[in-house]
C-alpha cells in the first residue's frame, strides 16, 4: 500500500495516506482504467480535527441520524450506504471492492445535516467489473443537488459549491475533516491520471456540499 506523509501544522502529526478508491475532476488517462485494481487510500482524520466538530451554530442543521441511502441525480448514482471506520494505521477502511458496492459513510464524524462535516467514500472503479458507484463523481458540478436519507425519515439536501482534485501527496486533510459551523457534506474518490506503475491514480476528487 502506498503511503505519503502530510503535514498539517505544528500542531498535527504526520499521517499516512491509506485506505479507500477514489476519481478524477480533470479527463481520464488515455487508456481508461476500468479493468484496473484502484484500491489507493485516504487518511483519516487526526484525533485533534475530528473531536473539534461545533455541537451547535450555524443554521440550518438537523439532529444525528444514522444515514441509509445517497441519491445525486446529475450523475445517475442512488446507493446504499454502509457505515465504515478506522483501519488499525488511521486510514478509513473501504466498502467492499465490487462495481455493485455501496459508498461508504465514515461513523466517526457527524451525521449527514448535523453541523460538522459529514464524509461519504466510494469506489470509482475495480479490475474485475469496471465503473464503480463514484466512476462520475468528477462530473458534478457547483449548484448540482446530493440527497442523503437517513433512519429517522428525514433527507438531508445538499448543494455541491465546490469540486477540487488533490494530488495524494498533498490530501487537504484539515480542509475535508476539519471543524466547520454549518452542516457540510464531503464526497471522496480517486482520481487524476493513472500510475502505470504503481496501478493506482495519482489523485483525490472531493466534492464540497452544504446542507440547503
Amino acid at each position: 500500500m502506498l503511503r505519503k506523509r502530510l503535514v498539517l501544522d505544528a500542531l498535527i502529526s504526520l499521517l499516512a495516506i491509506g485506505g479507500v478508491t477514489l476519481v478524477a475532476i480533470g479527463g481520464r488517462p488515455a487508456d481508461p482504467p476500468t479493468r484496473v485494481l484502484d484500491d489507493a487510500p485516504v487518511p483519516g482524520p487526526p484525533a485533534t480535527l475530528a473531536s473539534a466538530i461545533p455541537s451547535s451554530a450555524g443554521p440550518p442543521r438537523l439532529g444525528p441520524s444514522t444515514p441509509v441511502r445517497l441519491d445525486i441525480p446529475a450523475i445517475g448514482v442512488s446507493t446504499a450506504l454502509t457505515p465504515v471506520g478506522l483501519n488499525a494505521d488511521g486510514t478509513i477502511e473501504v466498502p467492499p471492492l465490487r462495481s455493485d458496492a455501496p459508498a461508504g459513510w465514515y461513523r466517526f464524524l457527524p451525521t449527514p445535516g448535523e453541523v460538522g462535516p459529514a464524509v461519504i467514500l466510494g469506489h470509482v472503479d475495480t479490475a474485475r467489473d469496471g465503473p464503480a458507484v463514484f466512476y462520475r463523481l468528477q462530473e458534478l458540478r457547483p449548484g448540482d443537488t446530493v440527497s442523503v436519507h437517513r433512519t429517522d425519515g428525514s433527507t438531508a439536501v445538499f448543494a455541491v459549491r465546490q469540486v477540487t482534485e488533490y494530488p495524494k501527496s498533498a490530501f487537504p486533510t484539515a480542509a475535508v475533516y476539519g471543524a466547520v459551523d454549518y452542516p457540510a457534506l464531503r464526497l471522496i474518490t480517486c482520481g487524476g491520471s493513472f500510475d502505470q506503475v504503481r496501478r493506482q491514480y495519482r489523485g483525490n476528487v472531493v466534492v464540497y456540499a452544504a446542507l440547503l
